[in-house]
């Protein structure tokens, strides 16, 4: 090491190279008190320069302050005002600097861009600078708030440069829309009350005494305790105030302003003086039960729109006694300034002077010794557990005490518990823990419990029963694992679901608990204490001891002797040989490796007991190019269960060299060549320099193809298959695709041989066809004429019955829609809960989600799952997660589906949070669509994203009041309204083919004699006397008879709650004895050659105003078969039976059934299926005449048109059926305006799309296909299909392009072609209405959220949520957290290292 002469540079001398350094680097230290606290000898502040550097290099440096080499002389600046309005004209302001040098040649003042003016110097560093005036310049501070900050900076005329800055304010009082916020401002801000303005000119005030400066002065309503408002009562509220301004002349009174679910009432008050308001005697009232009670925000205003301060979270509380309180310990345990109390006589929960005779009917929380009587239990859990007692019993129910020294005496199955008072809920919930039963083998029973004493108003018992069990095991497995633990043991066995709590045993060590059910329990092993070997199993189910002779051997931990290849590239992903002892003992093996603070794994297979096989870990490198002789990782090694001394292998150093890289093929990555030409594909890092013979694995596929490849250090020698054509060239390397580009693959040849004998077979084929074609026209010629007669009769015919269905078409259509209405009238809506309707939404055809059960999970899981929660609340971990996982491949669309589902369960209770979560998302979304050129009206069209999945169920929580208060009749209206259409003419109960149909498809297209009939029905359990008329078709078969005589008898009764037509029978009764069972196969089904009818009423003859019953299903066919009354009534119907060969024929077998696999035969109904080779023309009807029955499309179309529109009418209108527009879709069309404006999108037509795909598309067409999310109904194939066809009709009119009509188009747009133009309008006219309406600012929105959060947080199990989207975190953890580590703000505040904290946690390892 060697000075240079000036003692300015280093010299350093190596084996192969000389290198100069500078001694210092003060360039990099920016500011005066970074470069003079660095306490580098060689650095000073250059003054006037503004730069760190050495002596030699600031001009004058020798001159006075021109150089400081001391932190005390920074330069320093004062300046007086430091602050001025916005309103004020240009101002002098003085600016004093200190430890600056002669400023003699000038210096200029510079606010940022906005001015730029001389400053007149002074002695003792002292400079006049003007202000600019930004009365001029309002944009200036738009957008800025109440102040801007500028940056004031002096110029010295010297150097040109900037030597020192500093902060200047502007401020803005007229911003300020509050006199506290007003006069609290750290500005000179005066308010003025009467005019109602902030302001910094005192002049501006209309007189002296409406001025205000202070807090004390400020109009201001005072906080006080809760306004309780009884819903429905008129009553005064009186409000304590002071400095209430009195209304000048000519100034409106004032008025109090009620927000109540989102509408405005505004109510005169009457000020009595300045510290005392009241509003005046009205009611209040809110809609809807859910809530007891509504915080409703209010405001006093005077002067029409002059807002009185007030406590931002002082409140009304809106309540009804009767609503959420429906049982008498709920409505005595509610808050008692609510002064709600049971009333006897009604059974309901109201106030004193709505309860006749309140002195004896109206009990109340001030009289004592009150209780509830009729204690009712709902439910239990667990429903079993071991005799010897401990068990923690959960009991559910209503009027359960007032408080826990009431409930005296609880027994489960005879059993004593003792209540544990710190799990009592009053009135709601007993939790007691069971003690042990006397007897040996005690049997189960009910819980029995008294609240205050045992008489029968006060006892009750539950319905459910509990049981008593023995648990007990017999496998566990796998039968052994390391010593070190982390295992994954299951044990099987018999009532291991028992009890409340259980606890397993290995030897004296603990076994962590994962979870159970009623055959086995999992868990995680722990350490042994003592070494290898056999351990005793053991489990506590609450009190009880539960040992087996199964035994778990501890075998010693694997060692790793050998790693083979011990090197990898940066992306690893290459095969690892490692070999070792005792692998087989561990369940999932993987390989660690950790570099830069980053840790990555890959995954490893066990092959025996002694190897293994592994994918290299890649680790992450971020500077830009990683030296060829390879890095090494910090650390590396093994994961296997919770062996840690494998964690790391210090022995075995790995070295990472750096990934093979390729250069483009020819110019832009196209290169041309000849079939079975070499093709040379260069690159670097092919071969790395590692010891030893492994090699690199590369294959290249060209197109679908693999190449044959020759490998050497610079590059890729590949025989290219014979393939012609543009084939793309993929390069795979442990795990790295590369793509090069393309190869343009030619042939010399014009014609190839192949193409040439192509062509000449093609000549004689076409030649040959000449010939066929003159012979076969000479003998059609010779037919024509006996053709022609024949046709013409057909002709004839075909004039007849187009004549007759049209007729027919006319004469239903007048007489259906008359009938159809008045059916309809007072059917009652069968609205499945707000739970079962968001569930089938999410996650269709799942009935039992996990989000909807309890999480039964050990302590360290659930701790872990609300760490998680805690980083799901974080909006840049919930983005940056999302973004990451559809970054992913092997992410399909179900999956985005699953996880946008599961997050809105999860946030159910922060909708405000979800809402601000989506709106970036469909930001991102948005951008994301333009960025790739993709058309703008695309954008949501396809559920593609977790996004546009999360908008469907953000709108399906927000409009289910809509659809329940407004949309839902219509619509369960057109689906009833289909459905008894539908019914009146045949349905084919094979095909789900009908007479009347919306849908081309579904249409009978054949003439079918039918006749109406009217049964007399007695329902299930029903006697004579009780019959119902019942209209059926003769037509029908039994199980279709059987749904219309289920419908009629129960009527308005939801579908899930009423018996089902396969747990039925039809019985046929004849006189007191004569009854029938009527079948859709038995042994009188008809058979022709292979094809087998199913039975109907007109097979077995039945006519009008038979008597017939619904009877609970016979056990078996034979029984009914040899009952002595059933022969009998066989014996009538003796032409109607037939010989059978088997006794199978005789079986009970369901309507819609394949075709019998025993016998070959084909059911059918009313139409053979026309797909079948040996049906004969006719039995679908002649063809020439099957298009006339499209007249029968018209004829259902008009029928059920009125149905159709009101439904249309409902969703496109911003007011109608007394219910206003929901403020989410106001607020998410107004947010896809400002994206649009954002944007610079001006093209209208791209606006109603977006629209129209996020609410129409997204939401409504997914109601109207499927009602059966809405409504507690059954939609079957034809009734489908029509709604089909109404959901497309909807979406064509949400379109904007137009569609060309011909005989070819599809019948359904046909079908609605005149009635599209006008839905347009109306969906044009609610865009344009809902677009003038007044925006919702974000907090009203908030403040909707947030109530909607409050009413149905609790839907959920929010745990079982997060432990079904920690799935996608454990599948993708290794992304997720890479994501983490490059986004900067999650770096920032470590959300990788919380996220590994969960993650350890859910493994058990911490």
């Amino acid at each position: 090491m060697v000075f240079s002469p000036e003692y300015q540079f280093i010299y350093l001398l190596s084996e192969k190279q000389v290198s100069r350094l500078s001694v210092e680097s003060c360039s990099q230290y920016s500011t005066c008190k970074t470069c003079l606290g660095s306490g580098d000898p060689h650095c000073g502040w250059c003054v006037l320069h503004n730069k760190c550097s050495r002596k030699e290099a600031c001009e004058k440096w020798v001159e006075p302050l021109h150089f400081s080499s001391d932190l005390k002389q920074c330069v320093e600046i004062t300046v007086t005002p430091n602050n001025m309005s916005v309103t004020s004209a240009s101002t002098q302001l003085s600016v004093k600097v200190a430890n600056v040098p002669s400023l003699s040649a000038g210096v200029t003042c510079v606010f940022e861009e906005l001015t730029e003016s001389p400053g007149e110097v002074l002695a003792k560093g002292q400079i006049l600078c003007m202000s600019p005036s930004l009365r001029d310049v309002p944009s200036v501070t738009q957008s800025y708030g109440d102040k801007r900050v500028v940056k004031l900076s002096l110029k010295s005329k010297e150097t040109g440069l900037k030597f020192i800055t500093t902060d200047f304010i502007f401020y803005n009082c007229s911003i300020l829309q509050s006199c506290s916020s007003c006069v609290s401002s750290p500005f000179p801000c005066n308010w003025c009350k009467y005019r109602h303005i902030c302001t910094n000119n005192v002049a501006e005030c209309s007189f002296q005494e409406g001025r205000v400066s202070s807090a004390e002065g400020c109009p201001q309503v005072l906080p006080s305790s809760d306004i309780l408002v009884p819903a429905g009562i008129i009553r005064p509220i009186t409000l304590r105030a002071r400095n209430l301004p009195q209304p000048q002349s000519g100034q409106k009174n004032y008025e109090c302003v009620f927000n109540i679910q989102g509408k405005i009432q505004r109510i005169p008050a009457v000020r009595f003086n300045s510290s005392c308001i009241q509003c005046q005697n009205t009611s209040y009232w809110y809609e809807g039960n859910e809530m007891g009670d509504l915080p409703v925000d209010f405001s006093i205003v005077w002067d029409g729109d002059f807002p009185i301060d007030k406590p931002p979270s002082m409140r009304a509380l809106l309540y009804k006694c009767e609503a959420q309180r429906d049982s008498c310990g709920l409505c005595l345990k509610a808050d008692s300034t609510f002064e709600c109390g049971w009333c006897l006589a009604e059974k309901k929960c109201l106030l004193k002077q709505h309860c006749s005779a309140p002195e004896n009917n109206w009990m109340h929380q001030g009289r004592r010794n009150i209780r509830c009587s009729h204690p009712r239990i709902i439910s239990i859990r667990p429903l079993t557990g071991p005799k010897e007692g401990g068990t923690r019993v959960t009991i559910e129910g209503e009027n359960l005490g007032l408080q826990v020294r009431e409930i005296t005496h609880v027994r489960v199955a005879g059993v004593r518990c003792n209540p544990a008072a710190s799990e009592y809920v009053s009135a709601e919930r007993i939790v007691c823990d069971m003690e042990e039963s006397l007897m040996s083998s005690p049997p189960g029973g009910p819980v029995e419990l008294c609240i205050g004493d045992c008489s029968a108003e006060y006892r009750t018992q539950s319905s459910q029963t509990y049981s008593f069990v023995t648990p007990s095991f017999s496998r566990v497995r796998p039968d052994k694992g390391p010593v070190s633990g982390g295992t994954r043991l299951t044990i099987s066995g018999r009532h291991l679901d028992a009890g409340s709590a259980v606890t397993v045993f290995l030897g004296q060590e603990e076994c962590l608990f994962v979870r159970r059910t009623v055959r086995e329990i999992v868990c995680v092993t722990p350490p042994s204490a003592s070494g290898s070997g056999a351990s005793s199993v053991k489990l506590l189910v609450d009190k009880a001891e539960v040992t087996g002779d199964t035994r778990y051997i501890y075998t010693e931990d694997p060692t790793i002797s050998n790693v083979e290849p011990n090197w990898s590239i940066i992306n690893g992903s290459t095969t690892l040989t490692v070999t070792g002892t005792n692998l087989l003992t561990i369940q999932e093996p993987k390989v660690r490796a950790k570099y830069g603070g980053v840790e990555t794994t890959n995954v490893c297979t066990v092959v025996n007991d002694s190897v293994m096989t592994c994918l290299a870990p890649g680790i992450i490198y971020t500077k830009r190019q990683a030296p060829e002789s390879g890095i090494h990782p910090d650390e590396f090694g093994f994961i296997l269960d919770h062996v840690s001394a494998l964690l790391i292998l210090n022995g075995t150093p790995f070295t990472y060299y750096p990934n093979p890289t390729f250069d483009p093929l020819g110019n832009a990555g196209i290169l041309e060549v000849k079939p079975g030409s070499p093709i040379v594909l260069k690159g670097k890092n092919i071969i790395p320099p590692a010891p030893g013979n492994a090699r690199l694995n590369y294959s290249v596929m060209i197109g679908e193809t693999p190449c044959l490849l020759t490998v050497s250090e610079s590059q890729l020698l590949c025989d290219s298959p014979d393939l012609t054509g543009e084939q793309r060239v993929m390069i795979l390397v442990g795990g790295l695709e590369y793509s090069p580009g393309t190869l343009h693959i030619y042939s010399d040849s014009t014609l190839t041989l192949p193409a040439i004998i192509g062509i000449g077979a093609g000549g004689g084929v076409l030649l040959i066809a000449i010939i066929a074609v003159l012979i076969a026209y000479k003998r059609k010629t010779r037919d024509a004429d006996r053709t022609l007669k024949r046709l013409q009769l057909q002709m004839d015919n075909l004039e007849s019955r187009v004549a007759l269905e049209c007729k027919e078409a006319f004469a239903e259509l007048q007489t259906d829609i008359q009938e159809l209405t008045n059916d309809m009238d007072g059917v009652k809506i069968p609205f499945l809960e707000y739970r079962t309707y968001t569930m089938r939404v999410m996650f269709p055809g799942i009935e039992e989600h996990p989000v909807l059960k309890e999480l039964d999970s050990p302590a360290n899981v659930e701790k872990a799952l609300r760490l998680f929660s805690q980083l799901l609340n974080n909006k840049m971990f919930l983005l940056t997660f999302i973004h990451t996982l559809e970054a992913q491949r092997s992410f399909s669309m179900r999956d985005r589906g699953n996880v946008a589902s599961l997050l809105m369960a999860a946030l159910q209770g922060r909708m405000e949070y979800a809402t601000v979560v989506l709106k970036q998302l469909l930001a991102d979304l948005i951008e994301k669509n333009l960025e790739n050129r993709n058309h703008p009206k695309l954008l949501l069209r396809r559920t593609e994203s977790v996004a546009e999945k999360m908008l469907t169920n953000w709108f399906t929580f927000l409009l289910h009041r809509f659809l329940k208060e407004c949309a839902g009749e219509p619509l369960f209206m057109l689906y009833c309204a289909i459905k008894q259409q539908m019914e009146k003419g045949p349905i084919d109960a094979i095909t789900g083919e009908a007479r009347y149909s919306l849908s081309e498809d579904k249409l009978i297209r054949q003439q079918i004699d039918y006749k109406q009939l009217t049964l007399m029905c007695i329902p299930p359990e029903g006697d004579a006397g009780t019959e119902v008329p019942v209209k059926v078709l003769n037509c029908d078969t039994i199980t279709q008879v059987k749904d219309k005589l289920l419908d009629a008898v129960y009527k308005g009764i939801p579908y899930s709650q009423r018996p089902q037509a396969d747990d039925m029978d039809l019985e046929w009764r004849q006189g007191r004895l004569t009854r029938i069972i009527l079948q859709d196969e038995d042994v009188t089904t008809k058979i022709e050659s292979d094809w087998k009818r199913l039975n109907t009423l007109a097979h077995y003859q039945v006519t009008d105003g038979t008597l017939v019953a619904l009877v609970q299903k016979q056990v078996s066919a034979y029984n009914i078969a040899n009952s002595f009354t059933f022969t009998r009534s066989l014996s009538r119907y003796e032409s109607l039976l037939r010989t059978s060969s088997s006794p199978d024929s005789l079986r009970s077998r369901a309507p819609m059934i394949t075709p019998d696999q025993e016998t070959g035969t084909k059911l059918w109904h009313l139409v053979k299926n026309h797909e079948h080779a040996d049906q004969r023309e006719g039995d679908r009807g002649s063809k020439m005449v099957s298009e006339i029955y499209l007249t029968r499309l018209l004829a259902t179309k008009g029928t059920l048109q009125k149905f159709v529109d009101d439904l249309f009418e409902t969703v496109f209108s911003t007011a109608h059926r007394g219910s206003a527009l929901p403020l989410a879709i106001k607020y998410m069309f107004d947010f896809l305006d400002e994206q649009a404006d954002k944007r610079q999108i001006t093209d209208p037509d791209v606006r109603h799309t977006w629209k129209s795909n996020c609410l129409p598309l997204r939401f409504w067409v997914n109601v109207i296909k499927n009602p059966q999310f809405v409504f507690d109904i059954h939609k079957n194939s034809i009734t489908d299909a029509c709604l089909s066809v109404v959901a497309q009709t909807f979406m064509d009119s949400c379109s904007t392009s137009e569609h060309r009509l011909g005989k070819d188009s599809p019948s359904n747009k046909l079908l609605y072609a005149k009635d599209i133009p006008n839905y347009k309008s109306w969906v044009e006219r609610y865009y344009r209405d809902i677009s003038k309406m007044p925006s919702i600012s974000d907090q009203d929105m908030d403040a909707y959220l947030v109530e909607q959060s409050r009413l149905h947080g609790n839907e959920f199990n929010t745990l079982s949520a997060l432990s079904e989207l920690y799935f996608y975190i454990n599948k993708y953890k290794e992304e997720i957290l890479t994501a983490l580590d490059r986004d900067g703000y999650c770096r920032k505040h470590k959300l990788r290292h919380k996220l590994e904290q969960a993650i350890n946690l859910m493994s058990g390892s911490s």
